[in-house]
């Protein structure tokens, strides 16, 4: 059996309105709230379980392959909400797109302060 990922915790500051974010922004499904947990299911195997933090918490990364199509959809709804966005996870609202490793890539913050990324192509390791 392949190994898979099931599920990741992360940290917002409202897991509900943090959950509608990610279902809004990406169109994942929604699934319900779960005792502290607001849960959305990214595909088949995995889950982005939501829960409130009160105190401060460390942004993270998030990167998600998308298809073109996806890209297009995705990044249409980024700017249809008004959300900053880059080219560089250090430059998350420089306007730009990438075209790394002949596709393309984009970054913006959800309302928590993590940083999502959204790419075409896998990155090449040598």
């Amino acid at each position: 059996m392949e190994i898979t990922l099931n599920h990741t915790i992360v940290q917002s500051h409202n897991n509900v309105e943090s959950a509608q974010f990610y279902a809004d922004i990406f169109d994942f499904e929604f699934v319900k709230e779960w005792g502290s947990f607001a849960v959305v299911k990214v595909n088949s195997t995995l889950s982005l379980d939501f829960t409130t933090n009160t105190k401060e918490f460390p942004s993270n990364h998030y990167a998600f392959k998308v298809s073109d199509q996806q890209f297009d959809e995705i990044f249409g709804r980024v700017k249809s909400n008004n959300i900053a966005f880059g080219s560089d996870p250090s430059s998350v609202d420089d306007g730009e797109i990438n075209h790394n490793y002949g596709g393309r890539g984009v970054y913006f913050k959800d309302p928590n302060g993590h940083v999502l990324e959204i790419i075409t192509a896998d990155y090449i390791i040598d």
